[in-house]
């Protein structure tokens, strides 16, 4: 019976994630994520496996705010010159694709009975909020979901930069990089490689030298000047979300605290988690 208890101990901080616990957090969606294996539009079963998870968190407790991107739709960095249409104007052409991805999941949510708010960084107040910090705040604390649109609402920023930047205004205690059928920072592509390993710990530093695919380098730059936590994960696994907020170790963790060095293979292999972008 003795030995039982270390061994039990053993076993639980084996689980536990080194983050925590955490209550208000900020969950990026990439387009993909919304599109299923089709990678073009909304795929019904990936929509509501999203909506699912959300319902898990809010019923656990968190204050929850979701950047979308909208590669699913539009991807204006992948269009401009094939169409002949400048980057500024792709931009915000991609931008409207994240709202078109946010009332679709919205609508998802309210279905479940989950109040929700979408907030536009481009105005159109037709069918959102205009984006206001102090009101978002406060939505989160009467419980409802907010989900934030059209990234940054400037042209030749990302979405990942968007959620790093509103992360950081509404005090959010880790941003969530939800990704599709992949569960966290892989040395390759674990898609095409079967080999691939995943890295469980890495610091910020490690994302920014080897060139690891989970956001881009300004939103990276962002989380590393405040610590903001990262985590890594696969949105579509049922109970995800749910334990990262409990505190499980779930997925990959890019963060400082602690001084470590990560968990990034001395060879330099990099590629990190498929699925990743707007």
């Amino acid at each position: 019976m003795e030995e039982a208890a270390p061994r039990e101990a053993e076993k639980a901080a084996a689980t536990e994630s080194e983050l925590g616990p955490v209550k208000r957090v900020v969950l990026k969606l990439s387009g993909e994520s919304l599109a299923g294996d089709g990678g073009y539009g909304i795929d019904p079963p990936s929509l509501d496996a999203t909506a699912n998870q959300v319902v898990e968190a809010v019923e656990a407790g968190a204050e929850l705010a979701v950047v979308v991107g909208g590669g699913n739709i539009f991807r204006g960095s992948q269009v401009a010159d094939v169409l002949g249409i400048e980057s500024a104007t792709a931009d915000y052409m991609a931008m409207l694709g994240t709202v078109i991805n946010a009332l679709a999941l919205q609508a998802a949510l309210e279905r479940r009975g989950i109040p929700t708010r979408v907030q536009s960084a481009i105005q159109m107040q037709e069918v959102a909020e205009p984006y206001i910090r102090r009101r978002a705040m406060r939505h989160l604390e009467k419980g409802r979901v907010v989900i934030f649109a059209s990234g940054t609402g400037n042209p030749f920023f990302t979405t990942d930069t968007g959620a790093a930047l509103r992360a950081l205004e509404i005090g959010a205690d880790a941003i969530l990089m939800a990704k599709n059928r992949v569960n966290g920072v892989y040395d390759k592509d674990p898609r095409t490689n079967p080999d691939a390993v995943r890295i469980e710990r890495l610091t910020y530093m490690d994302l920014l030298s080897r060139n690891l695919a989970v956001m881009d380098y300004t939103a990276a730059t962002l989380c590393s000047g405040e610590r903001l936590p990262i985590v890594v994960f696969d949105i579509l696994k049922p109970g995800n979300l749910r334990g990262i907020l409990r505190g499980e170790r779930v997925g990959s963790l890019v963060w400082s605290a602690g001084g470590g060095s990560g968990d990034v293979p001395a060879d330099g292999a990099t590629g990190g988690a498929a699925g990743g972008g707007e």
